[in-house]
């Protein structure tokens, strides 16, 4: 089984708080229709959660990306050139205004129609 198959399952069984939450109003088409999957494999990253109609990459940061900010521009660049739109927010913004995040990734789901 390839790296980052069996990684994006590794990551699946141990997802953070906030990603845990944003799955639990993502999933089974909840919002708007749309499709999501998460830890997803593209290229050499995995992403947190992909709707792969829109091809829209969500991606929730912690604490630790403050100091890896190049890293996450390289990372959205590079999925950029592969096609993706990728919007990030940081988990405490999920964990603390989620309907807010929920507004910002239907917006960005319906504005590309």
């Amino acid at each position: 089984m390839a790296r980052k198959t069996v990684l994006a399952r590794e990551l699946r069984r141990n997802q953070t708080d906030a990603e845990k939450h944003l799955w639990l109003r993502l999933r089974n088409r909840q919002l708007e229709g749309f499709k999501f999957r998460r830890q997803m494999p593209i290229g050499r990253y995995v992403v947190d959660f992909i709707c792969p109609d829109k091809n829209l990459v969500i991606e929730l940061d912690g604490g630790h990306h403050a100091d890896q900010v190049s890293a996450d521009k390289e990372r959205s660049r590079e999925l950029g050139n592969r096609g993706y739109h990728v919007i990030r927010f940081w988990n405490n913004d999920v964990l603390s205004n989620t309907e807010g995040v929920l507004e910002i990734i239907r917006e960005t789901l319906l504005m590309s129609d």
